[in-house]
């Protein structure tokens, strides 16, 4: 193609999506990726399935996000919406569904399809692709962009950062995209996990890897004060917790261990009182007086589940429902209310799927997402300071920011 117009680093969301505007616009465009495939991470989001996004209104999607985030994502959410995104797809042949809880999904494909659809779309409008081409760094000269270094020298004045963190790292997200922005003047912002699984010891847990809770209510709390809390499920594994709500909290819970312990508790009937669960407890009791005092747990939780509940109830499960004293009967339903799973060892960074902290958003033009330190350099997704939660807010803050960096770069460079 010769000397691209625009050069696009980093084939994730937000780059995929800034490398097909720009080069829809007519700029030469230059996808460069460091992996042998495009979508890493999309591949792997919703556990493959692919959360493409969340619906309702821009506001109510806006308000998942923090203040500051969301006032500055707001100008690109506007510019490419959540609809823009779910049709581009569908117009495809995708097949996509609401669930309840807004999430979008794929009705019988996955986020290898979503992956194919985007990568025919950038094959379309012209978009050179460089896979397997690690890029070794970003030049300036005079404050203004001058190059890019792969192992050769592109010579090029606008270029897309759209690298992603440091989160999942086996996707190509190992933040080098945060050193080269501090290279061109740029301040990061202290990076922590944010949907990210939790380590931390449970008495048990090897009779738990692997076991799922439904829609139970995760809290987390800090000196004896609770700082977050998350509904949905959450799954056991080898080191510790995962799933919707611990990637739901995990960000608060990384933030508040930096300053003292942190324990996690499980709610295990969020939608029954405190009164309710201990009324339905005496009444089991009372209509089963010779059964095992396990049969009340019998379809409320899994099997070893239970069992770790009764012996954080110090309840012996073989007793009699009728032998069982009534202070232990209270332990239980205390216990079913608030199972304390432990204190937080580490909430885990390497295995999240974004993290919190980056590039500042003070310094980059939330309108256009040019840089404020560097001419020539347009910043999107999550080489930023923005994290969302989990639910498909994420993808689309990339989606948007992408769009609209991309979109820059090339009126910029056409002039």
């Amino acid at each position: 193609m010769g000397s691209p117009d625009v050069v696009v680093i980093g084939a994730g969301a937000a780059g995929i999506i800034a490398a097909w505007r720009s080069a829809s616009l007519g700029a030469r465009t230059l996808l460069v990726e460091k992996t042998p495939r495009i979508g890493t991470k999309i591949r792997i989001s919703g556990g493959g399935k692919c959360n493409i996004t969340h619906d309702g209104p821009i506001e109510e999607v806006l308000r998942a996000f923090r203040p500051n985030e969301a006032r500055f994502i707001r100008p690109a959410c506007y510019r490419f919406t959540n609809r823009q995104i779910v049709e581009m797809l569908t117009s495809r042949g995708l097949r996509v569904y609401t669930r309840p809880d807004g999430c979008i999904f794929p009705v019988d494909q996955t986020a290898k399809d979503v992956v194919a659809i985007l990568e025919a779309y950038l094959r379309e409008a012209g978009v050179e692709l460089c896979l397997d081409c690690p890029v070794r760094g970003i030049e300036a000269m005079d404050g203004a962009i001058s190059g890019v270094r792969t192992v050769d020298r592109i010579g090029c004045r606008r270029v897309v950062l759209a690298v992603g963190g440091s989160s999942y790292s086996a996707s190509g997200t190992t933040g080098d995209g945060f050193v080269w922005a501090r290279a061109l003047g740029h301040t990061v912002v202290k990076v922590r996990a944010a949907l990210a699984p939790i380590m931390l010891p449970i008495p048990g847990l090897e009779q738990l890897v692997g076991v799922a809770l439904r829609d139970v209510r995760l809290k987390a709390r800090s000196r004896g004060k609770e700082i977050a809390r998350w509904d949905g499920d959450l799954l056991f594994t080898h080191r510790g917790v995962s799933g919707p709500t611990v990637l739901g909290l995990s960000r608060a819970v990384a933030e508040a261990v930096e300053a003292g312990p942190v324990l996690l508790e499980v709610d295990c009937l969020p939608d029954h009182s405190f009164e309710s669960v201990g009324a339905e407890v005496r009444s089991w009791c009372e209509t089963n007086p010779r059964k095992q005092i396990s049969g009340v747990l019998e379809g409320r939780l899994p099997r070893s589940a239970a069992s770790s509940v009764l012996a954080a109830a110090g309840v012996e499960g073989t007793t009699a429902a009728a032998q069982t004293p009534q202070k232990q009967r209270n332990r239980l339903v205390e216990t079913l209310k608030g199972w304390r799973l432990g204190e937080v060892g580490e909430v885990w960074l390497e295995k999240g799927e974004v993290v919190a902290g980056g590039v500042s958003l003070d310094e980059v033009d939330s309108q256009t997402m040019r840089s404020r330190k560097c001419n020539g350099l347009y910043l999107c997704g999550e080489v930023l300071d923005i994290a969302g939660p989990v639910g498909g807010y994420n993808l689309h803050a990339a989606f948007a920011t992408g769009y609209v960096a991309g979109e820059t770069a090339a009126r910029d460079a056409l002039g």
